[in-house]
């Protein structure tokens, strides 16, 4: 007879989440091709402002984006984690419940579950699980902290065959 399968855990949407979630989940890499962009911008804008008849503030325009898009580069994990604590939702507490159906989390602003058959994959990282998801037309990702779980609730995500 099997028995039902449910494990269920509560945690805390606060800065420290945020943070683990953001470092861990992440696919942002800080190198030298992620400032092309802004390095293109700076060069193409000294070009206008020293070669071309073009009135100057569209040259220095132009170097003012580029330096803005360099600066929201190297400051994507603080504003990412600004804006999170900013929502309504940061400091609410949100039930995570495993099951068989899948991954369920409730809490005052949301409750939403991403069924197991609609998980393609499962990243283990040092301090969480990422499970990517296909929704119809949508793809997205959800981050679940293993201090929020138990070692059997970990072991269950792992042994999770997907797309059943």
């Amino acid at each position: 007879m099997n028995v039902p399968v449910s494990y269920t855990s509560k945690f805390t949407l606060d800065k420290a989440h945020f943070n683990e979630c953001y470092s861990e989940s992440a696919t942002l890499k800080l190198c030298a091709n992620a400032f092309l962009k802004s390095g293109v911008l700076i060069l193409f804008g000294m070009v206008i402002l020293l070669f071309t008849p073009v009135n100057a503030y569209a040259g220095w325009f132009v170097v003012a984006l580029g330096i803005l898009e360099a600066l929201s580069l190297y400051y994507h994990q603080p504003w990412w984690v600004v804006r999170q604590m900013l929502s309504k939702a940061s400091g609410s507490e949100v039930s995570l419940t495993l099951d068989e159906k899948g991954v369920l989390s409730e809490s005052y602003y949301q409750n939403d579950r991403i069924l197991w058959q609609d998980i393609s994959s499962i990243d283990e990282t040092s301090l969480g699980f990422v499970l990517h998801f296909n929704l119809g037309k949508s793809v997205g990702k959800r981050y679940i902290s293993k201090s929020c779980l138990s070692t059997p609730a970990q072991d269950y995500i792992r042994s999770k065959p997907l797309g059943q």
